[in-house]
């Protein structure tokens, strides 16, 4: 009988013991704190991705027939625009809003700032899409700064809709769910503006979070987020993408994107 006991008791501890150690193995999966989330409307083009994806080598050389840009956000403040133009840079996507919660402070700044120096210039918007429908975020998007007109300097509107930040990568949705989501924002913002907007995200969340559907790749522009020496795979549907943002921690300021075309093509999808 004592013996019986003993093995008993080691029996108990060793499975305390485990369970213990299977706490910690799910703990330490967790956020340590709220802190570590970051703060609602803090959100910028490529965020999530570099997260996910992480950040490989940039490519080796420049094709000719490629024009440099960058895309900003609250994040960098006031943007030098004079010193981008000298380095090359031609065109620029300015972050206007995210959710109908929040608008960039600084984009008076960068939006007209990169208008004045000569770029051709456009906003995004960053999609929260467990916050409210695809249309009520289009027409907040076009009500604070996602508009466009003829002029042959505005790019069309982007969305950016790629990992959350802030919890569930597909922000609750299924991939049924998701694509009626972003359907809803194109087909407003299309209503509003009469151009079709540009989607920006990575082959990884859209194959992930809308079951890498190819329903939009007739109408919508792709910019593609991969941070290496190539874009890789796109998502299905598109042959080609428009835009590559290929590093998130540029020579200069802002993320670092090639246009897929000369000056005269990006022109050429300002004026639609």
């Amino acid at each position: 009988m004592p013996v019986h006991r003993s093995g008993t008791a080691r029996r108990l501890r060793l499975l305390a013991v485990g369970t213990l150690l299977a706490a910690f193995s799910l703990l330490s999966t967790l956020p340590s704190s709220a802190a570590d989330v970051p703060a609602r409307g803090s959100a910028r083009m490529g965020m999530g991705v570099v997260a996910h994806d992480g950040q490989g080598g940039l490519p080796t050389g420049t094709r000719a027939a490629q024009t440099e840009g960058v895309d900003v956000s609250g994040y960098q403040g006031s943007v030098a625009w004079a010193t981008l133009w000298s380095s090359g840079v031609r065109w620029a996507y300015t972050k206007a809003s995210e959710g109908t919660y929040y608008t960039n402070p600084s984009f008076t700044q960068q939006y007209n700032g990169s208008y004045g120096v000569g770029m051709i210039r456009g906003a995004y918007h960053f999609a929260t899409p467990d916050t409210t429908t695809g249309a009520v975020q289009a027409n907040y998007f076009v009500d604070h700064g996602g508009g466009w007109s003829k002029d042959g300097k505005t790019l069309p509107g982007t969305l950016d809709i790629e990992w959350n930040p802030y919890g569930a990568a597909c922000y609750g949705k299924t991939p049924s769910a998701m694509v009626s989501w972003i359907s809803s924002f194109l087909t407003q913002y299309k209503a509003r503006t009469g151009r079709d907007a540009v989607i920006y995200t990575a082959t990884s969340w859209w194959s992930q979070c809308t079951g890498n559907y190819a329903g939009f790749a007739a109408a919508n522009p792709l910019w593609i987020a991969r941070y290496d020496t190539g874009p890789g795979t796109l998502p299905a549907g598109w042959g080609y993408y428009t835009m590559w943002q290929y590093t998130s921690s540029g020579p200069t300021v802002g993320d670092h994107d090639k246009f897929n075309g000369a000056l005269d093509r990006v022109v050429a999808l300002a004026n639609g």
